[in-house]
């Protein structure tokens, strides 16, 4: 079989297994590891090196974030929990994590979301986006985080940031700002290289914390 390499990583065994059943019926999906806690996830990642890694937050031994963290650096992660909660999103995408589904999502959703992140792009599932957004909202006006290499960002390179925060694809940036789809990878390539980034989600969580993107900012 080929396809999309993916490891599941849930210390419940019937939800694992259920997640298992659903991707092997996948023409495009292998099933290339299963694992009950963050420190299999990464000894079978490493072992098996898959594509994705579908990633459960709270788990004995070692959590999902920490998991997230100590994953090959090829290894893209898509959390998957039933936790909306924000200090779990700010974790997880600071973490590395390429991607962020409620596990009440339809099992559609999960199949898109997991060929997403394996594709390079981020994810977010609109409920958690919503909430992350609200969060910054939340904060007492000025209150930003100082961000290492910030001010080496040209200004080119600071308006893909913001626009990649707002949700906007390598394509749509590329239509926004009249200039082709390379250009726009070039600039983001730079800006996470500046900004030590591992992943375009993280852009996210540094634009708004950084006050890059203010609050109440229309989500694109």
């Amino acid at each position: 079989m080929s396809g999309t390499r993916v490891l599941v990583v849930d210390d419940q065994e019937l939800i694992r297994g259920g997640l298992v059943a659903l991707l092997r019926a996948q023409d495009d999906m292998e099933v290339v590891g299963e694992a009950a806690d963050g420190a299999e996830a990464i000894a079978a990642a490493e072992r098996v090196r898959p594509d994705v890694a579908l990633m459960d937050i709270r788990m004995p031994v070692m959590d999902g974030i920490e998991a997230t963290r100590r994953m090959p650096a090829e290894v893209r992660v898509l959390i998957l929990t039933t936790f909306n909660v924000d200090e779990h999103v700010f974790a997880a995408l600071r973490a590395g994590a390429a991607g962020f589904l409620l596990k009440d999502s339809p099992p559609a959703d999960l199949i898109a979301a997991i060929h997403t992140v394996a594709g390079g792009e981020a994810l977010l599932d609109p409920a958690v986006t919503q909430r992350l957004i609200d969060a910054y909202v939340s904060r007492p006006v000025g209150q930003t985080v100082a961000v290492h290499g910030l001010d080496d960002l040209t200004e080119r390179e600071k308006e893909v940031l913001k626009l990649v925060a707002q949700g906007l694809s390598n394509r749509e940036i590329s239509n926004r700002l009249h200039v082709s789809d390379g250009t726009v990878k070039t600039h983001l390539n730079r800006v996470m290289g500046k900004l030590d980034l591992t992943s375009r989600a993280q852009a996210v969580v540094v634009a708004y914390e950084c006050g890059l993107v203010i609050p109440g900012q229309p989500w694109v």
